[in-house]
C-alpha cells in the first residue's frame, strides 16, 4: 500500500495521501512521496490539472509530532521554523516540491475529506480551488507550536483583519464557516467529494489551454502576499523567545498534558518584542 497513491482519468490526476492510521500526519516519507509526486505532475505532458486529497478522517492532520519528538528537534524545513534551527545541522535537506513551493503553472483543486490542521490546513490553503466535506475541521495551528502565530494565512485569503486575527491565533473552523467566508468554492457530502472535484476539474478542461494556463498565472500573480519589510519582522519575530518551547509544545501534545512553557529565556525580552519601527532601523 502506498503512503501516497496517484490515479489518473485522462489528463487528470488525483493524488491521495495514504496514512489514515496517523491521519496523513507528515512524516519525513509520506513528505518525500508527495515531492516526486508533485514533480511528476509538473513534468507530465499529458496531465493538466490536479485534485489532492487524503484517505481517512483527515485530509492532513500536519506535522507528524511523534518524528520530532524522535528527532529531537522541530521540521528545519518549516516556514515558521526560526533561522536557527531551520539552519541547523538537523534540519532535513529541502525537498524540490512545486506544489509547496508556489511554481506549479497547472491547476489544483483539494478535495478535503475530513481534518486539516497545521500544515495540512497549509496544503489545503495552496490549492487553487478547494471543496470540503460538511463537518470538516481546519486549524491554523502555528501559535500552539512556533513562536509566531500564522499572520498570513487570513492576508493570502483576503480576509477581514478580525478574521485573519482569529486564524492566527489557531481558533477552529468548520467547512461551513470557512465556506461562509469564501475561502471554500463547494461543500458536499463525503460520497460526493471526489465526484464534485471531478466535476470542477472537467470544466478547467473545457477551457482552451492558454486560457487555462494565462488565466492560472493571472490569479497566482494577484494573490496577496506579506511584503519584504513584513518578512523580515517575521524571520525576527519566530525567534522572540524561548526556543525549547517549540519542543515542549510537542511532547505536551504527545504525552496529553498542559504545556509548561518558560516564555522567554530573559524574562525582560518581553518587553524587547520586534516591531516594525526596529526593523527598519537596522
Amino acid at each position: 500500500m502506498a503512503i501516497v497513491e496517484t490515479e489518473r482519468d485522462g489528463a487528470i490526476l488525483v493524488i491521495r495521501m495514504n496514512r489514515p492510521e496517523r491521519l496523513n500526519a507528515l512524516g519525513a516519507e509520506l513528505r518525500a512521496a508527495l515531492a516526486q509526486a508533485w514533480c511528476a505532475f509538473r513534468d507530465s505532458r499529458d496531465l493538466e490539472v490536479a485534485i489532492f486529497t487524503g484517505t481517512g478522517r483527515a485530509f492532513c492532520a500536519g506535522e507528524d509530532m511523534k518524528e520530532s519528538l524522535e528527532r529531537g528537534s522541530v521540521p528545519g524545513d518549516s516556514g515558521n521554523a526560526p533561522a536557527s534551527i531551520a539552519g541547523s545541522a538537523s534540519a532535513r535537506p529541502r525537498l524540490d516540491n512545486p506544489y509547496d513551493e508556489g511554481t506549479l503553472a497547472k491547476p489544483v483543486i483539494t478535495a478535503i475529506n475530513g481534518y486539516a490542521m497545521g500544515g495540512g490546513f497549509q496544503l489545503a490553503e495552496r490549492g487553487d480551488l478547494r471543496v470540503a466535506v460538511r463537518g470538516a475541521i481546519f486549524e491554523m495551528s502555528e501559535a500552539k507550536r512556533w513562536l509566531l502565530g500564522g499572520f498570513a494565512h487570513g492576508l493570502t485569503a483576503a480576509m477581514p483583519h478580525a478574521i485573519a486575527t482569529e486564524m492566527a491565533f489557531a481558533y477552529r473552523f468548520s467547512a461551513e464557516r470557512l465556506c461562509e467566508l469564501g475561502w471554500l468554492n463547494r461543500l458536499t457530502e463525503p460520497d460526493e467529494l471526489i465526484p464534485t472535484a471531478k466535476e470542477m476539474a472537467a470544466h478547467l478542461m473545457t477551457l482552451p489551454p492558454a486560457s487555462r494556463v494565462n488565466t492560472l498565472a493571472m490569479m497566482h500573480s494577484l494573490r496577496p502576499q506579506p511584503s519584504e519589510e513584513i518578512e523580515r519582522l517575521a524571520a525576527a519575530l519566530r525567534g522572540h523567545g524561548a526556543l525549547d518551547d517549540l519542543m515542549e509544545s510537542r511532547r505536551a501534545f504527545a504525552e496529553k498534558r498542559a504545556p509548561n512553557f518558560r516564555g522567554w529565556d530573559d524574562p525582560a525580552d518581553r518587553d524587547r518584542t520586534p516591531t516594525l519601527d526596529s526593523i527598519r532601523s537596522t
